[in-house]
């Protein structure tokens, strides 16, 4: 089970910036931590610190009002290079659970589905509204079960989502339970099924 998404209201911290690939999100030298948690401080490290170790502090996630931003507004092709799941990984230990921009490399954004995180893709006008609102430190709320993203004094914006990737979000449901959601029925007919036709296969198994 992954953590369900619902609705995340919050700052969102603005990156503007396009191609920001995984190896800037979670830089390679890292890739030999074998841990799934506790990897936030290594997302963005080296747009974060100074070759010395002290943090860059125009950094937009080094900022005050941002540090903790649930959500982040993107530049086109986000995620976009070598596949690492860390990428992701990284995203969730610092708290970020939804990424909006105008377009995502393709493993990137099967691996936050895969996570629970909420990659969405908007129209670049509306991205750069909404990057503009971040960068002003106008609250969102994004609103998986409604489809809309929405700043502080200003109508919601819609946004879809593929409805089996939904239903996951919703529900917390990793890479099994969706599967095991969309044809456990199936799953159940084939092995009455199967029982029925071949019952010597399944003699002995409830024995102590």
């Amino acid at each position: 089970m992954i953590q369900p998404f619902i609705r995340v209201d919050g700052p969102a911290a603005a990156l503007p910036e396009e191609n920001v690939d995984t190896d800037i999100i979670y830089p390679a030298r890292f890739l030999l931590i074998t841990a799934r948690l506790g990897l936030g401080p290594y997302a963005f490290h080296d747009r974060r610190f100074r070759a010395d170790g002290t943090e860059v502090a125009e950094f937009v996630l080094n900022r005050p009002e941002w540090r903790e931003a649930p959500i982040l507004v993107a530049g086109a092709n986000f995620g976009s290079g070598s596949s690492r799941e860390q990428a992701v990984w990284a995203l969730l230990g610092r708290g970020i659970r939804c990424v909006i921009a105008p377009s995502f490399g393709e493993i990137f954004q099967a691996n936050c589905y895969r996570n629970g995180v909420l990659p969405i893709t908007l129209p670049p006008a509306q991205v750069a509204a909404l990057s503009a609102a971040a960068a002003a430190a106008h609250p969102f709320a994004v609103d998986l079960e409604a489809g809309t993203v929405t700043v502080a004094g200003r109508p919601p914006i819609p946004f879809s989502v593929d409805l089996e990737r939904r239903l996951a979000l919703l529900n917390g449901w990793d890479e099994t339970a969706t599967l095991l959601n969309a044809y456990g029925a199936d799953i159940g007919t084939f092995e009455e099924r199967h029982r029925r036709h071949q019952p010597w296969l399944f003699e002995g198994e409830n024995d102590a």
